[in-house]
């Protein structure tokens, strides 16, 4: 009980440091932002994620040299070894060459299924407090092993994965060395991945440097583009805090994606998701569209709500919405000057409402957009540890 509550004290720690961080961010270029008549609400990123009191690492961002506990978790966010039949890794559904995320509409998945959402992008994740398109953990300790073991992702075991560590003699040299460990464990392998993913921060893009007072950060038509953002196109009132969600949930009526229509293992897919997380028999033989957060409460006025997505990197991210059916930014911008897309569950936001932007004020808006994405950031795939036999390996007496 002792060890439960110290780690739920962590958590809680770790979630009030973060909320200081985010919602409080930086306290002189609010000033500045405020002098120049910009809406308190968008703050430049902090220069490094908060860290959990449980999983303590360096303050390294890209790009900075990683620590020690980072470049483990560096290999192991490419190693297959972590999932299930050692044929994909993280990587392969978060690709530093797809913005940290996956380029086709909808995410692939384990071999023999097909995932059944767009695939969120990894970078900047360290700063979010709900991850996943449910917001369903809050943290990249608690995110990693539901990717790595969740059943259309990573289908791991875990007793199995930590055994592929325990024969890689270079993992052990290196658990060792970051956690004084005598053998890795997969619970460390997990913390390491989430410090790894801190790594991949980008709070210096040309939206922050304007924000700290760089007047020549960004081109005149984004200035236009951001008092269209605070102003006439509403965006901000979704869109706010340093990483551009109130992470809160919304139905803003995205369409449904086409791929649930036309493949047959998209269907078998969703109907095992409706199943998994126990819907009613009628909703498992006749939904056709994601019921998104509906899956964690159950209550009708949640059916079709997605928490808000981040704006940062989305320069690399396309395509975008939870099942990606909206390829590039100026489609983004059409899709929400319409009003948003059609009421299928009752419960469309009534913030939204046609916006009447012309296409120059919404090419500006997408000028700005930009804005908030800095130099694409791509790392090689490390060099991975192979498997050895233990043939000097003794138990201890």
């Amino acid at each position: 009980m002792k060890k439960l509550a110290e780690f739920n004290l962590s958590r809680l720690v770790a979630l009030a440091v973060a909320g200081v961080f985010l919602v409080g961010g930086d306290m002189a270029a609010q000033a500045a932002g405020r002098a120049k008549g910009i809406d308190a609400r968008l703050q430049p990123l902090p220069d490094h994620p908060p860290l959990p009191t449980d999983n303590p690492s360096g303050t390294n961002v890209f790009p900075s040299k990683m620590d020690a506990k980072q470049e483990l978790g560096y290999m192991l966010f490419f190693d297959p070894k972590m999932g299930g039949d050692a044929s994909i890794a993280c990587s392969d559904c978060h690709s530093p060459k797809a913005g940290w995320g996956f380029n086709d509409p909808i995410s692939r998945g384990y071999p023999g299924t097909v995932h059944w959402r767009n695939s969120n992008t990894a970078f900047n994740s360290g700063y979010l407090n709900k991850i996943f398109w449910e917001g369903g953990t809050t943290s990249l300790e608690a995110q990693a092993p539901v990717a790595a073991e969740g059943a259309v992702a990573g289908n791991g075991s875990r007793d199995m994965m930590e055994s592929r560590l325990r024969f890689s003699p270079e993992y052990v040299k290196r658990f060792k060395e970051v956690f004084g460990t005598e053998w890795p464990n997969v619970e460390d392998a997990y913390g390491a991945m989430a410090a790894f993913e801190r790594y991949l921060s980008q709070p210096n893009t040309p939206y922050d440097k304007f924000l700290k007072g760089d007047e020549k950060a960004i081109s005149e038509k984004a200035k236009t583009g951001l008092a269209l953002f605070s102003g006439k196109a509403g965006c901000i009132q979704c869109h706010n805090t340093p990483m551009l969600t109130d992470e809160k949930f919304h139905d803003i009526g995205v369409p449904d994606a086409p791929e649930f229509e036309e493949n047959g293992m998209q269907q078998v897919t969703y109907r095992y998701q409706l199943y998994a997380k126990g819907s009613h028999e009628e909703d498992y033989r006749t939904l056709k569209s994601d019921p998104g957060i509906y899956f964690k409460q159950k209550r009708e006025k949640d059916k079709g709500k997605f928490r808000t997505a981040p704006l940062r990197y989305l320069k690399y991210t396309a395509p975008y919405m939870h099942n990606g059916t909206l390829f590039t930014l100026q489609e983004v911008v059409e899709f929400y000057n319409k009003g948003g897309g059609v009421d299928r569950w009752g419960n469309k936001s009534k913030l939204l409402k046609p916006l009447n932007l012309t296409k120059d004020e919404q090419a500006a808006l997408v000028e700005f957009l930009l804005t908030m994405s800095g130099e694409e950031v791509k790392l090689p795939t490390p060099t991975l540890p192979g498997y050895a036999a233990m043939t000097d390996w003794q138990p201890k007496k």
